[in-house]
Protein backbone atom coordinates (compact mmCIF):
# COMPACT_ATOMS: atom_id res chain seq x y z
CA UNK A 1 0.00 0.00 0.00
CA UNK A 2 2.67 2.63 0.89
CA UNK A 3 4.39 1.61 -2.24
CA UNK A 4 2.06 2.21 -4.44
CA UNK A 5 1.05 5.35 -2.54
CA UNK A 6 4.66 7.02 -2.99
CA UNK A 7 4.59 5.95 -6.84
CA UNK A 8 1.42 7.94 -7.20
CA UNK A 9 2.26 10.65 -5.10
CA UNK A 10 5.46 11.58 -6.76
CA UNK A 11 4.59 11.12 -9.96
CA UNK A 12 1.80 13.73 -9.36
CA UNK A 13 4.34 16.26 -8.23
CA UNK A 14 6.54 16.00 -11.17
CA UNK A 15 3.58 16.23 -13.26
CA UNK A 16 3.21 20.11 -12.51
CA UNK A 17 7.27 21.31 -12.87
CA UNK A 18 8.14 18.88 -16.00
CA UNK A 19 4.81 19.75 -17.80
CA UNK A 20 5.37 23.45 -17.33
CA UNK A 21 9.32 23.13 -18.21
CA UNK A 22 8.29 20.82 -21.71
CA UNK A 23 5.71 24.38 -22.37
CA UNK A 24 8.54 26.55 -22.52
CA UNK A 25 10.78 24.09 -24.25
CA UNK A 26 8.20 23.78 -26.95
CA UNK A 27 7.35 27.38 -27.10
CA UNK A 28 10.62 28.12 -27.60
CA UNK A 29 10.86 30.18 -24.07
CA UNK A 30 14.40 30.02 -22.14
CA UNK A 31 14.86 27.31 -19.44
CA UNK A 32 17.33 26.95 -16.68
CA UNK A 33 19.54 24.65 -19.55
CA UNK A 34 19.34 26.89 -22.33
CA UNK A 35 22.84 28.40 -21.38
CA UNK A 36 23.91 25.32 -22.01
CA UNK A 37 22.44 24.15 -24.63
CA UNK A 38 21.25 26.69 -26.94
CA UNK A 39 24.44 26.56 -28.60
CA UNK A 40 24.31 22.98 -29.17
CA UNK A 41 20.73 23.52 -30.59
CA UNK A 42 21.80 26.49 -33.10
CA UNK A 43 24.63 24.07 -34.10
CA UNK A 44 22.42 21.29 -35.26
CA UNK A 45 20.32 23.66 -37.28
CA UNK A 46 23.82 24.90 -38.74
CA UNK A 47 24.59 21.57 -39.77
CA UNK A 48 21.20 20.34 -40.57
CA UNK A 49 20.37 23.28 -42.81
CA UNK A 50 17.63 23.80 -40.92
CA UNK A 51 15.49 27.78 -40.52
CA UNK A 52 14.54 26.87 -37.11
CA UNK A 53 12.15 30.18 -37.62
CA UNK A 54 10.31 28.57 -40.64
CA UNK A 55 6.94 26.98 -39.72
CA UNK A 56 5.35 24.03 -41.48
CA UNK A 57 1.93 23.00 -42.74
CA UNK A 58 0.80 19.47 -41.87
CA UNK A 59 1.44 18.10 -45.08
CA UNK A 60 4.78 19.14 -45.19
CA UNK A 61 5.50 17.97 -41.24
CA UNK A 62 4.00 14.65 -41.74
CA UNK A 63 6.03 14.35 -44.93
CA UNK A 64 9.50 15.24 -42.89
CA UNK A 65 8.22 12.92 -39.94
CA UNK A 66 7.51 9.97 -42.27
CA UNK A 67 10.86 10.52 -44.58
CA UNK A 68 13.26 10.91 -41.36
CA UNK A 69 11.20 7.42 -40.11
CA UNK A 70 12.23 5.39 -43.00
CA UNK A 71 15.79 6.69 -43.26
CA UNK A 72 16.27 5.36 -39.30
CA UNK A 73 14.33 2.36 -40.17
CA UNK A 74 16.72 2.03 -43.19
CA UNK A 75 20.15 2.40 -41.10
CA UNK A 76 19.18 0.31 -38.16
CA UNK A 77 18.42 -2.61 -40.61
CA UNK A 78 21.87 -2.38 -42.17
CA UNK A 79 23.53 -1.93 -38.79
CA UNK A 80 21.62 -5.21 -37.74
CA UNK A 81 22.85 -6.97 -41.15
CA UNK A 82 26.58 -6.23 -41.06
CA UNK A 83 26.48 -6.09 -37.23
CA UNK A 84 29.49 -8.48 -37.59
CA UNK A 85 31.73 -5.68 -39.57
CA UNK A 86 31.19 -3.15 -37.16
CA UNK A 87 33.03 -2.91 -34.08
CA UNK A 88 32.68 -2.69 -30.10
CA UNK A 89 31.85 -6.86 -31.27
CA UNK A 90 33.78 -8.62 -28.66
CA UNK A 91 31.82 -11.46 -28.50
CA UNK A 92 31.56 -11.66 -32.40
CA UNK A 93 28.03 -11.91 -33.14
CA UNK A 94 26.88 -12.49 -36.75
CA UNK A 95 24.73 -10.01 -38.42
CA UNK A 96 20.95 -10.66 -37.99
CA UNK A 97 19.30 -12.46 -40.60
CA UNK A 98 17.03 -10.44 -42.67
CA UNK A 99 13.62 -10.76 -41.15
CA UNK A 100 14.38 -10.77 -37.95
CA UNK A 101 16.41 -7.44 -38.93
CA UNK A 102 13.21 -5.88 -40.50
CA UNK A 103 11.35 -6.82 -37.45
CA UNK A 104 13.75 -5.15 -35.29
CA UNK A 105 14.36 -2.25 -37.37
CA UNK A 106 10.30 -1.64 -37.43
CA UNK A 107 10.10 -2.29 -33.97
CA UNK A 108 12.46 0.32 -32.46
CA UNK A 109 11.43 2.88 -34.95
CA UNK A 110 8.29 2.87 -33.82
CA UNK A 111 8.81 3.12 -30.18
CA UNK A 112 7.59 -0.96 -30.02
CA UNK A 113 10.52 -2.49 -28.96
CA UNK A 114 9.55 -5.93 -29.64
CA UNK A 115 12.21 -8.57 -29.21
CA UNK A 116 12.37 -11.61 -31.05
CA UNK A 117 16.12 -12.19 -30.40
CA UNK A 118 18.15 -12.40 -26.92
CA UNK A 119 19.90 -9.08 -26.43
CA UNK A 120 23.16 -10.84 -24.81
CA UNK A 121 23.12 -13.51 -27.23
CA UNK A 122 22.14 -11.99 -30.35
CA UNK A 123 23.22 -8.27 -30.23
CA UNK A 124 27.28 -6.35 -30.05
CA UNK A 125 27.00 -3.40 -27.95
CA UNK A 126 27.51 -1.37 -31.15
CA UNK A 127 24.15 -2.79 -32.28
CA UNK A 128 22.87 -1.84 -28.75
CA UNK A 129 24.45 1.64 -28.13
CA UNK A 130 24.32 2.98 -31.98
CA UNK A 131 21.51 1.27 -32.50
CA UNK A 132 18.92 0.24 -30.17
CA UNK A 133 19.40 3.48 -27.80
CA UNK A 134 19.67 6.09 -30.19
CA UNK A 135 16.73 5.13 -31.69
CA UNK A 136 14.68 4.95 -28.05
CA UNK A 137 15.62 8.41 -28.18
CA UNK A 138 14.30 9.26 -31.68
CA UNK A 139 11.62 7.48 -31.46
CA UNK A 140 10.32 8.33 -28.10
CA UNK A 141 11.18 12.22 -29.75
CA UNK A 142 8.55 11.39 -32.49
CA UNK A 143 6.08 10.81 -30.81
CA UNK A 144 6.15 13.95 -28.72
CA UNK A 145 6.51 16.07 -31.50
CA UNK A 146 3.20 14.68 -33.06
CA UNK A 147 1.17 15.15 -29.88
CA UNK A 148 2.78 18.81 -29.53
CA UNK A 149 1.76 19.08 -33.26
CA UNK A 150 -1.73 17.95 -32.22
CA UNK A 151 -1.86 20.59 -29.67
CA UNK A 152 -0.79 23.59 -31.57
CA UNK A 153 -3.96 22.29 -33.56
CA UNK A 154 -6.73 23.11 -30.84
CA UNK A 155 -4.64 25.99 -29.57
CA UNK A 156 -4.45 28.04 -33.39
CA UNK A 157 -6.79 29.60 -35.22
CA UNK A 158 -7.05 30.29 -38.35
CA UNK A 159 -3.64 28.94 -39.70
CA UNK A 160 -2.28 26.16 -41.87
CA UNK A 161 0.94 25.99 -39.51
CA UNK A 162 1.74 23.27 -36.99
CA UNK A 163 5.45 24.30 -35.87
CA UNK A 164 8.83 23.02 -37.41
CA UNK A 165 9.22 18.96 -37.19
CA UNK A 166 12.99 19.49 -37.01
CA UNK A 167 12.90 21.99 -34.31
CA UNK A 168 10.54 19.24 -32.27
CA UNK A 169 12.79 16.42 -32.72
CA UNK A 170 15.39 18.36 -31.60
CA UNK A 171 14.09 20.12 -28.46
CA UNK A 172 12.32 16.84 -27.19
CA UNK A 173 15.60 15.46 -27.46
CA UNK A 174 18.44 17.39 -26.14
CA UNK A 175 16.28 19.35 -23.45
CA UNK A 176 13.74 16.99 -21.93
CA UNK A 177 15.10 13.35 -23.49
CA UNK A 178 18.91 13.22 -22.76
CA UNK A 179 19.38 15.62 -19.56
CA UNK A 180 16.83 12.91 -17.51
CA UNK A 181 18.19 9.73 -19.02
CA UNK A 182 21.47 11.07 -17.84
CA UNK A 183 20.23 11.65 -14.16
CA UNK A 184 18.51 8.40 -14.75
CA UNK A 185 21.36 6.22 -16.13
CA UNK A 186 23.41 7.72 -12.98
CA UNK A 187 20.95 6.58 -10.25
CA UNK A 188 20.56 3.19 -11.64
CA UNK A 189 24.47 2.47 -11.92
CA UNK A 190 24.83 3.52 -8.79
CA UNK A 191 21.89 0.98 -7.53
CA UNK A 192 23.97 -1.95 -9.41
CA UNK A 193 23.06 -1.78 -13.04
CA UNK A 194 26.45 -2.46 -15.18
CA UNK A 195 27.88 -0.12 -17.84
CA UNK A 196 30.59 -1.47 -19.52
CA UNK A 197 32.08 -2.92 -22.26
CA UNK A 198 33.66 -5.64 -20.87
CA UNK A 199 33.87 -8.89 -22.57
CA UNK A 200 31.59 -11.41 -21.16
CA UNK A 201 32.96 -12.79 -17.98
CA UNK A 202 33.66 -16.59 -17.10
CA UNK A 203 33.01 -17.35 -13.60
CA UNK A 204 33.33 -20.75 -11.73
CA UNK A 205 30.38 -21.89 -9.88
CA UNK A 206 30.44 -22.37 -5.99
CA UNK A 207 28.84 -25.56 -6.42
CA UNK A 208 29.22 -27.40 -9.79
CA UNK A 209 25.59 -28.39 -11.14
CA UNK A 210 24.97 -31.73 -12.60
CA UNK A 211 22.16 -32.68 -15.03
CA UNK A 212 20.83 -34.56 -18.02
CA UNK A 213 21.55 -33.01 -21.91
CA UNK A 214 19.45 -34.98 -24.94
CA UNK A 215 22.13 -36.11 -27.17
CA UNK A 216 22.32 -34.92 -31.12
CA UNK A 217 23.42 -35.80 -34.02
CA UNK A 218 25.94 -33.93 -36.57
CA UNK A 219 23.17 -32.37 -37.86
CA UNK A 220 21.91 -31.06 -34.39
CA UNK A 221 19.02 -33.82 -34.57
CA UNK A 222 17.85 -35.36 -31.22
CA UNK A 223 18.87 -39.02 -31.23
CA UNK A 224 16.25 -41.18 -30.22
CA UNK A 225 16.65 -44.79 -28.52
CA UNK A 226 14.41 -48.28 -29.73
CA UNK A 227 11.18 -46.95 -28.57
CA UNK A 228 11.73 -43.26 -29.42
CA UNK A 229 12.71 -41.54 -26.47
CA UNK A 230 15.24 -39.48 -26.81
CA UNK A 231 18.88 -40.72 -25.20
CA UNK A 232 20.40 -38.24 -22.09
CA UNK A 233 23.91 -37.63 -21.88
CA UNK A 234 25.03 -36.82 -18.48
CA UNK A 235 26.43 -33.09 -18.38
CA UNK A 236 28.66 -31.14 -15.50
CA UNK A 237 28.71 -27.27 -15.61
CA UNK A 238 31.17 -26.17 -13.68
CA UNK A 239 31.11 -22.55 -14.47
CA UNK A 240 28.68 -20.21 -16.14
CA UNK A 241 29.70 -16.85 -18.52
CA UNK A 242 28.02 -13.26 -17.30
CA UNK A 243 27.07 -10.82 -19.78
CA UNK A 244 28.20 -7.34 -19.50
CA UNK A 245 27.55 -4.16 -21.41
CA UNK A 246 26.85 -0.67 -21.12
CA UNK A 247 23.01 -1.43 -19.93
CA UNK A 248 22.70 1.30 -17.71
CA UNK A 249 22.59 3.96 -20.17
CA UNK A 250 20.21 2.44 -22.42
CA UNK A 251 17.84 1.13 -19.34
CA UNK A 252 17.38 4.77 -18.79
CA UNK A 253 16.25 5.92 -22.32
CA UNK A 254 14.19 2.36 -22.75
CA UNK A 255 11.79 3.21 -19.70
CA UNK A 256 11.62 7.27 -19.77
CA UNK A 257 10.88 6.94 -23.60
CA UNK A 258 8.65 3.99 -22.72
CA UNK A 259 10.64 2.20 -25.25
CA UNK A 260 10.52 -1.34 -23.49
CA UNK A 261 13.58 -3.00 -25.33
CA UNK A 262 15.73 -4.71 -22.74
CA UNK A 263 19.58 -5.54 -23.46
CA UNK A 264 18.70 -8.63 -21.60
CA UNK A 265 16.54 -11.29 -22.88
CA UNK A 266 14.47 -11.26 -19.31
CA UNK A 267 14.37 -7.12 -19.97
CA UNK A 268 13.65 -5.46 -16.68
CA UNK A 269 13.43 -8.77 -14.77
CA UNK A 270 17.39 -9.49 -15.00
CA UNK A 271 19.50 -8.17 -12.34
CA UNK A 272 21.47 -6.40 -14.23
CA UNK A 273 19.00 -4.42 -15.71
CA UNK A 274 16.68 -3.85 -12.34
CA UNK A 275 18.74 -5.08 -9.52
CA UNK A 276 16.64 -3.70 -6.19
CA UNK A 277 13.73 -2.21 -5.05
CA UNK A 278 14.35 1.57 -5.35
CA UNK A 279 15.17 1.04 -9.20
CA UNK A 280 11.74 -1.02 -9.76
CA UNK A 281 10.27 1.99 -8.26
CA UNK A 282 12.59 4.80 -10.15
CA UNK A 283 12.18 2.57 -13.57
CA UNK A 284 7.95 2.56 -12.91
CA UNK A 285 8.41 6.61 -11.86
CA UNK A 286 10.32 6.69 -15.28
CA UNK A 287 7.99 5.22 -17.11
CA UNK A 288 4.87 7.46 -16.23
CA UNK A 289 6.68 10.79 -16.06
CA UNK A 290 6.85 12.40 -19.46
CA UNK A 291 3.13 11.10 -20.23
CA UNK A 292 1.56 12.10 -16.87
CA UNK A 293 3.12 15.73 -17.43
CA UNK A 294 2.27 16.13 -21.00
CA UNK A 295 -1.20 16.22 -19.72
CA UNK A 296 -0.35 19.63 -17.75
CA UNK A 297 1.80 20.76 -20.75
CA UNK A 298 -1.78 20.28 -23.07
CA UNK A 299 -3.79 22.68 -20.70
CA UNK A 300 -0.92 25.12 -20.39
CA UNK A 301 -1.16 25.12 -24.66
CA UNK A 302 -4.46 25.32 -24.93
CA UNK A 303 -5.09 27.75 -22.00
CA UNK A 304 -7.34 25.75 -19.71
CA UNK A 305 -4.97 23.34 -17.12
CA UNK A 306 -8.27 21.95 -15.85
CA UNK A 307 -8.51 20.36 -19.38
CA UNK A 308 -5.29 18.44 -18.67
CA UNK A 309 -5.83 17.46 -15.17
CA UNK A 310 -9.45 16.17 -16.54
CA UNK A 311 -7.30 14.14 -18.82
CA UNK A 312 -5.18 12.88 -16.29
CA UNK A 313 -7.20 12.17 -13.84
CA UNK A 314 -9.21 9.69 -16.21
CA UNK A 315 -5.68 8.15 -16.80
CA UNK A 316 -5.13 7.68 -13.05
CA UNK A 317 -8.72 6.19 -12.39
CA UNK A 318 -8.15 3.17 -14.62
CA UNK A 319 -4.48 2.70 -14.01
CA UNK A 320 -5.83 2.39 -10.39
CA UNK A 321 -8.64 0.38 -11.09
CA UNK A 322 -5.95 -2.01 -13.57
CA UNK A 323 -3.14 -2.68 -10.58
CA UNK A 324 -6.23 -3.35 -8.11
CA UNK A 325 -7.51 -5.73 -9.96
CA UNK A 326 -4.10 -7.61 -11.07
CA UNK A 327 -3.31 -7.25 -7.42
CA UNK A 328 -6.48 -9.10 -6.55
CA UNK A 329 -5.98 -11.70 -8.99
CA UNK A 330 -2.83 -12.80 -8.42
CA UNK A 331 -3.04 -12.03 -4.49
CA UNK A 332 -5.53 -14.98 -4.86
CA UNK A 333 -3.33 -17.50 -6.00
CA UNK A 334 -4.53 -20.64 -8.69
CA UNK A 335 -6.81 -23.09 -7.10
CA UNK A 336 -4.94 -25.55 -9.46
CA UNK A 337 -1.70 -25.25 -7.09
CA UNK A 338 -3.51 -24.58 -4.04
CA UNK A 339 -5.00 -28.21 -4.63
CA UNK A 340 -0.71 -29.63 -4.74
CA UNK A 341 -0.46 -27.85 -1.19
CA UNK A 342 0.88 -25.02 -2.17
CA UNK A 343 -1.31 -21.68 -0.81
CA UNK A 344 -0.84 -18.31 -1.12
CA UNK A 345 -0.21 -15.70 -3.95
CA UNK A 346 0.65 -16.84 -7.20
CA UNK A 347 4.54 -16.09 -7.10
CA UNK A 348 4.95 -17.70 -10.05
CA UNK A 349 6.65 -15.94 -12.72
CA UNK A 350 7.63 -13.26 -10.22
CA UNK A 351 10.55 -11.77 -8.82
CA UNK A 352 11.06 -12.27 -5.60
CA UNK A 353 13.00 -9.17 -4.43
CA UNK A 354 10.07 -6.64 -5.65
CA UNK A 355 7.05 -8.52 -4.45
CA UNK A 356 3.55 -8.97 -5.45
CA UNK A 357 2.55 -5.20 -5.22
CA UNK A 358 6.06 -4.30 -7.26
CA UNK A 359 5.00 -6.72 -9.85
CA UNK A 360 1.92 -6.13 -10.28
CA UNK A 361 2.43 -1.99 -10.38
CA UNK A 362 5.37 -2.69 -12.73
CA UNK A 363 3.06 -5.02 -14.77
CA UNK A 364 0.39 -2.37 -15.18
CA UNK A 365 2.81 0.77 -15.88
CA UNK A 366 4.59 -1.05 -18.65
CA UNK A 367 1.27 -2.15 -20.39
CA UNK A 368 -0.56 1.15 -19.50
CA UNK A 369 1.87 2.79 -21.38
CA UNK A 370 3.05 1.49 -24.80
CA UNK A 371 6.39 0.61 -22.71
CA UNK A 372 7.08 -3.14 -22.92
CA UNK A 373 9.71 -3.31 -20.41
CA UNK A 374 8.55 -5.97 -18.18
CA UNK A 375 9.53 -6.96 -14.53
CA UNK A 376 7.64 -10.41 -14.18
CA UNK A 377 6.34 -13.16 -17.01
CA UNK A 378 2.79 -12.48 -17.95
CA UNK A 379 2.12 -15.39 -19.47
CA UNK A 380 2.22 -17.04 -16.01
CA UNK A 381 -0.13 -14.66 -14.25
CA UNK A 382 -3.56 -16.53 -13.55
CA UNK A 383 -5.97 -16.22 -16.77
CA UNK A 384 -7.95 -13.02 -15.33
CA UNK A 385 -4.42 -11.47 -14.12
CA UNK A 386 -3.00 -11.80 -17.46
CA UNK A 387 -6.15 -10.68 -19.12
CA UNK A 388 -5.48 -6.97 -17.58
CA UNK A 389 -2.10 -6.11 -19.09
CA UNK A 390 -3.39 -7.27 -22.58
CA UNK A 391 -6.96 -4.63 -21.92
CA UNK A 392 -4.62 -1.83 -21.01
CA UNK A 393 -3.11 -2.37 -24.19
CA UNK A 394 -6.26 -3.33 -26.04
CA UNK A 395 -7.34 0.05 -25.26
CA UNK A 396 -5.00 1.67 -26.95
CA UNK A 397 -2.13 2.44 -24.87
CA UNK A 398 -4.21 5.15 -23.47
CA UNK A 399 -3.62 4.45 -19.44
CA UNK A 400 -0.96 7.12 -19.61
CA UNK A 401 0.33 5.67 -22.98
CA UNK A 402 3.38 6.05 -24.80
CA UNK A 403 5.43 9.81 -24.77
CA UNK A 404 3.31 11.47 -26.85
CA UNK A 405 0.67 8.30 -28.39
CA UNK A 406 -0.93 8.19 -25.48
CA UNK A 407 -2.23 11.03 -24.89
CA UNK A 408 -2.85 12.28 -28.66
CA UNK A 409 -4.90 8.71 -28.46
CA UNK A 410 -6.78 9.57 -25.53
CA UNK A 411 -7.37 13.31 -27.38
CA UNK A 412 -8.69 11.40 -30.25
CA UNK A 413 -11.25 9.17 -27.76
CA UNK A 414 -12.00 12.52 -26.66
CA UNK A 415 -13.02 13.98 -29.87
CA UNK A 416 -15.67 10.78 -30.55
CA UNK A 417 -16.63 11.08 -26.75
CA UNK A 418 -17.89 14.83 -27.54
CA UNK A 419 -19.04 14.28 -31.37
CA UNK A 420 -21.75 11.65 -29.95
CA UNK A 421 -22.80 13.91 -26.59
CA UNK A 422 -23.49 16.36 -29.33
CA UNK A 423 -25.33 13.91 -31.29
CA UNK A 424 -27.64 13.52 -28.35
CA UNK A 425 -28.73 17.05 -27.27
CA UNK A 426 -28.54 17.66 -31.16
CA UNK A 427 -26.69 20.45 -31.61
CA UNK A 428 -22.60 20.63 -33.18
CA UNK A 429 -20.30 19.40 -31.12
CA UNK A 430 -17.38 21.56 -30.32
CA UNK A 431 -13.80 20.66 -28.55
CA UNK A 432 -11.67 23.10 -26.82
CA UNK A 433 -13.27 25.70 -28.61
CA UNK A 434 -13.49 23.97 -32.39
CA UNK A 435 -15.98 22.55 -34.23
CA UNK A 436 -16.12 18.80 -34.27
CA UNK A 437 -17.06 17.74 -38.14
CA UNK A 438 -17.16 14.47 -40.20
CA UNK A 439 -13.59 15.50 -41.24
CA UNK A 440 -11.99 15.05 -37.42
CA UNK A 441 -14.93 12.74 -36.35
CA UNK A 442 -13.59 10.27 -39.21
CA UNK A 443 -9.42 11.04 -38.55
CA UNK A 444 -10.52 10.17 -34.73
CA UNK A 445 -11.52 6.68 -36.01
CA UNK A 446 -8.79 5.85 -37.99
CA UNK A 447 -6.80 7.09 -35.14
CA UNK A 448 -8.15 4.46 -32.44
CA UNK A 449 -9.77 1.83 -34.52
CA UNK A 450 -6.10 0.79 -36.74
CA UNK A 451 -4.33 -0.88 -34.67
CA UNK A 452 -7.44 -2.88 -33.47
CA UNK A 453 -8.50 -4.14 -36.94
CA UNK A 454 -4.43 -4.90 -37.11
CA UNK A 455 -4.69 -6.94 -33.94
CA UNK A 456 -8.04 -8.98 -34.68
CA UNK A 457 -6.90 -9.47 -38.85
CA UNK A 458 -3.51 -10.36 -37.92
CA UNK A 459 -4.56 -12.98 -34.78
CA UNK A 460 -7.05 -14.48 -37.49
CA UNK A 461 -4.62 -14.62 -39.71
CA UNK A 462 -1.72 -16.53 -37.19
CA UNK A 463 -5.08 -18.89 -36.09
CA UNK A 464 -6.17 -19.69 -38.85
CA UNK A 465 -2.20 -21.02 -40.35
CA UNK A 466 0.03 -23.70 -39.96
CA UNK A 467 3.12 -21.04 -39.76
CA UNK A 468 0.99 -19.03 -37.41
CA UNK A 469 -0.12 -22.28 -34.83
CA UNK A 470 3.07 -23.93 -35.18
CA UNK A 471 4.96 -21.43 -32.68
CA UNK A 472 2.60 -21.78 -29.59
CA UNK A 473 3.88 -24.02 -27.01
CA UNK A 474 0.72 -24.10 -24.74
CA UNK A 475 -2.18 -25.23 -27.21
CA UNK A 476 -6.12 -24.39 -26.25
CA UNK A 477 -7.18 -20.59 -25.09
CA UNK A 478 -3.61 -19.88 -23.26
CA UNK A 479 -2.79 -20.18 -27.01
CA UNK A 480 -5.29 -17.88 -28.03
CA UNK A 481 -4.23 -15.74 -25.90
CA UNK A 482 -0.42 -15.54 -26.91
CA UNK A 483 -1.37 -14.67 -30.22
CA UNK A 484 -3.64 -12.11 -29.51
CA UNK A 485 -1.13 -10.77 -26.85
CA UNK A 486 1.52 -10.72 -29.28
CA UNK A 487 -0.29 -8.99 -32.20
CA UNK A 488 -1.83 -6.33 -29.44
CA UNK A 489 1.55 -5.63 -28.61
CA UNK A 490 3.21 -5.01 -31.85
CA UNK A 491 0.17 -3.10 -33.49
CA UNK A 492 0.23 -0.94 -30.46
CA UNK A 493 3.59 -0.51 -30.00
CA UNK A 494 3.80 -1.78 -26.92
CA UNK A 495 6.53 -4.45 -27.23
CA UNK A 496 5.96 -6.92 -23.86
CA UNK A 497 5.53 -10.56 -24.77
CA UNK A 498 2.72 -13.12 -22.93
CA UNK A 499 5.94 -15.79 -23.29
CA UNK A 500 5.34 -19.10 -24.65
CA UNK A 501 4.96 -17.87 -28.54
CA UNK A 502 8.12 -18.48 -30.78
CA UNK A 503 7.81 -15.56 -32.47
CA UNK A 504 11.00 -15.67 -34.13
CA UNK A 505 10.10 -17.22 -37.30
CA UNK A 506 9.14 -15.30 -41.18
CA UNK A 507 5.75 -15.50 -40.57
CA UNK A 508 5.48 -13.53 -37.23
CA UNK A 509 8.79 -11.50 -37.84
CA UNK A 510 7.43 -10.00 -41.18
CA UNK A 511 3.19 -9.98 -39.93
CA UNK A 512 4.89 -8.55 -36.91
CA UNK A 513 6.54 -6.18 -38.59
CA UNK A 514 3.92 -5.13 -40.64
CA UNK A 515 1.79 -4.56 -37.66
CA UNK A 516 3.96 -2.55 -35.68
CA UNK A 517 4.61 0.27 -38.95
CA UNK A 518 0.76 0.20 -39.64
CA UNK A 519 0.22 0.39 -35.71
CA UNK A 520 2.37 3.59 -35.79
CA UNK A 521 2.08 5.70 -39.05
CA UNK A 522 -1.47 5.41 -39.98
CA UNK A 523 -2.82 7.03 -36.43
CA UNK A 524 0.12 9.33 -36.81
CA UNK A 525 -0.87 10.46 -40.19
CA UNK A 526 -4.35 10.70 -39.03
CA UNK A 527 -3.24 13.25 -35.90
CA UNK A 528 -1.74 15.14 -38.02
CA UNK A 529 -4.09 15.64 -40.68
CA UNK A 530 -6.45 16.04 -37.76
CA UNK A 531 -4.22 18.59 -36.41
CA UNK A 532 -4.07 20.41 -39.36
CA UNK A 533 -7.98 20.77 -39.89
CA UNK A 534 -8.32 22.15 -36.65
CA UNK A 535 -5.64 24.84 -36.62
CA UNK A 536 -7.39 26.20 -39.75
CA UNK A 537 -11.02 26.79 -38.06
CA UNK A 538 -12.19 29.58 -35.75
CA UNK A 539 -12.66 29.90 -32.33
CA UNK A 540 -15.78 29.34 -31.14
CA UNK A 541 -16.58 30.93 -27.82
CA UNK A 542 -18.43 28.42 -25.05
CA UNK A 543 -22.34 29.10 -24.94
CA UNK A 544 -24.69 27.65 -22.79
CA UNK A 545 -25.39 24.19 -24.79
CA UNK A 546 -21.97 23.58 -24.85
CA UNK A 547 -20.63 20.60 -23.38
CA UNK A 548 -17.55 21.08 -20.25
CA UNK A 549 -15.25 18.64 -21.11
CA UNK A 550 -13.27 19.85 -17.74
CA UNK A 551 -15.55 18.53 -15.06
CA UNK A 552 -16.07 14.99 -13.89
CA UNK A 553 -19.93 14.23 -16.06
CA UNK A 554 -17.60 14.35 -18.65
CA UNK A 555 -14.20 12.65 -17.50
CA UNK A 556 -16.84 9.80 -16.84
CA UNK A 557 -18.43 9.50 -19.64
CA UNK A 558 -15.09 9.50 -21.70
CA UNK A 559 -14.26 6.96 -19.32
CA UNK A 560 -17.25 4.77 -20.59
CA UNK A 561 -16.49 5.35 -24.20
CA UNK A 562 -13.16 3.80 -23.79
CA UNK A 563 -14.63 0.69 -22.62
CA UNK A 564 -17.34 0.21 -24.81
CA UNK A 565 -15.34 0.48 -27.76
CA UNK A 566 -13.05 -2.25 -25.95
CA UNK A 567 -15.54 -4.35 -25.13
CA UNK A 568 -17.10 -3.88 -28.45
CA UNK A 569 -14.10 -4.12 -30.46
CA UNK A 570 -12.30 -7.26 -28.75
CA UNK A 571 -14.85 -8.99 -26.32
CA UNK A 572 -14.96 -12.07 -28.52
CA UNK A 573 -11.27 -12.83 -28.93
CA UNK A 574 -10.97 -12.09 -25.04
CA UNK A 575 -13.73 -14.81 -24.61
CA UNK A 576 -12.00 -17.21 -26.09
CA UNK A 577 -8.72 -16.93 -24.84
CA UNK A 578 -8.41 -15.56 -21.29
CA UNK A 579 -12.13 -16.07 -20.43
CA UNK A 580 -12.97 -19.53 -21.37
CA UNK A 581 -9.28 -20.33 -19.90
CA UNK A 582 -10.24 -19.30 -15.86
CA UNK A 583 -13.44 -20.77 -16.56
CA UNK A 584 -11.37 -23.98 -17.29
CA UNK A 585 -9.12 -23.53 -14.30
CA UNK A 586 -12.12 -22.92 -12.06
CA UNK A 587 -13.86 -26.55 -13.55
CA UNK A 588 -10.44 -27.94 -12.74
CA UNK A 589 -8.67 -28.33 -16.08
Amino acid sequence: MFQTIFVVAVLLLLVKPLGSYMFRVYQGERTFLSIILRPFEGLIYRIAGVNSEEEMGWKRYLLSLLLFNLVLIFSLFLILIFQQILPLNPRHFTGFKWDLAFNTAASFVTNTNWQAYAGEEQASYFTQMAGLAVHNFLSAATGMTVVIAFIRGFARRRTDLLGNFWVDMTRSTLYILMPIATLAALLLASQGVIQNFSDYKKVSLVQQEDYNKPKVDAGGKTVLDSVGKPLLDKTTVKDVTIPMGPVASQEAIKTLGTNGGGFFNANSAHPFENPTPLTNIAEILLILMIPAALTYTFGLMVGNTRQGWTILGIMLFIFLLAFGAVQYMEQGGNPLITKLGVHGVNMEGKEVRFGMAGTSLFTVATTGTSCGAVASMHSSFTPLGGAIPLTLMLLGETVFGGVGSGLYTMLAFAIIAVFVSGLMIGRTPEYLGKKIEVREMWLSLVTILSAGIVVLIFSGIAVATYAGVSSISNPGPHGISEILYAFASMANNNGSAFAGLNADTTFYNILGGLAMLIGRYVPIAAVIAMAGSLASKKYVPPSLGTLPTDKLPFAIWLTLVLFIVGALTFFPSMALGPIVEHLMMLGGA
